[in-house]
């Protein structure tokens, strides 16, 4: 079982929260589901808090991606469909789940690595992104080779800008076309990303001089969870990284926590307040159900309005800085 950090005195997001009078956090609404279909990936990045990889066997089976879709669809509250892994595309459900989403006139998140459209049998993937007008936020640590292939392996900067101008040939990206591709900046170390707005602006000279266009830049913070925990720790960097995360906490991105909106679906139909606490093992509240709350234990991903939300000491890494959520910096002014 993987386990939070020790939670020194601190490090007590909780205590944190309550000393700013921002606290307990309790969910305001249900907006967006994030569906962690699998664990299963073509690539094994560094960062990757999920620990997902090519030999990972964790997918979602047909009947919870079926139940996921009859209590997102009886969720009149719940825009958006967020789909994440993993490489979510080589589970079997994904294709029927943003069919069905798509079918119910609700947006569809595709947490894409872009590599994995170069996958046997993902020939067509684009194709069908497109088709079903899939918004798509795609990994790109950064707009150098060096950096991408230093995190993520050697020749994925190559494989991504191929994949990039794919979908850029299919109108993703281009100015009027409604197909948005958000890209994703993640730092390469232990410390905050840079300012979403000015990073964006290098990016879009770099990759525009590639033939490369694309929606919006999205800055997000490592948390200190599985690998990266894992490598801080190896490095003797993590009491070091905690420690910045704490002193840079920004109670003004408390209100835009992404947990605050959202819920977060396990492969095995676990429900949890984010995909951070999912890797972490910690469930959210039971509601009066004995035992982890489930999907099958639900009949409407509304029961979870109102309930509290769990927090650990990674939660200062979303709220570090500009903040950090699923989609990208809190605070962009």
């Amino acid at each position: 079982m993987n386990q939070p950090l020790v939670s020194l005195t601190r490090w007590r997001f909780d205590k944190r929260l309550q000393r700013q009078g921002l606290g307990p956090l309790v969910r305001r609404s249900i907006e967006t589901i994030q569906v962690n279909v699998g664990k299963v990936c073509n690539q094994a990045c560094l960062h990757c808090h999920v620990e997902a990889g090519p030999k990972r066997t964790e997918q979602m089976s047909e009947n919870v991606a079926e139940r996921v879709m009859s209590l997102f669809a009886a969720s009149e509250s719940a825009g958006v469909l967020d789909i994440t892994g993993g490489a979510p595309e080589l589970n079997t459900n994904f294709r029927p789940m943003v069919q069905k989403a798509r079918a119910l006139g609700r947006e569809v998140i595709d947490r894409c690595n872009l590599t994995v459209l170069f996958e046997p049998g993902q020939e067509d993937l684009a194709a069908f992104l497109a088709e079903n007008s899939v918004h798509i936020v795609a990994s790109l640590p950064c707009y150098s080779e060096g950096n991408v292939d230093s995190q993520r392996g050697k020749g994925t900067f190559d494989r991504s800008i191929a994949a990039l101008r794919q979908l850029g040939d299919l109108g993703y990206g281009q100015p009027g076309s409604g197909l948005l591709l958000d890209l994703v900046y993640n730092p390469g170390g232990p410390f905050l990303p840079p300012a979403q707005a000015t990073l964006e602006e290098k990016y879009r000279s770099e990759l525009g001089a590639m033939g490369i266009a694309f929606s919006s830049l999205l800055t997000l913070s490592n948390l200190p969870v599985n690998r990266f925990a894992q490598s801080l720790r190896r490095d003797g960097q993590l009491d070091q990284y905690m420690d910045l995360l704490c002193e840079n906490f920004n109670p003004a991105t408390v209100a835009g926590l992404m947990c605050l909106e959202q819920v977060s679906i396990s492969w095995d139909g676990g429900i949890y307040d984010c995909d951070f606490n999912q890797m972490l093992e910690m469930p959210s509240g039971t509601s009066g159900v004995e035992g982890p709350l489930n999907v099958m234990a639900l009949d409407s991903f509304e029961q979870l309005r109102r309930m509290p939300i769990r927090t650990a000491p990674h939660c200062f890494g979303c709220t570090a800085g500009a903040g950090s959520s699923c989609g990208g910096a809190i605070q962009t002014d």
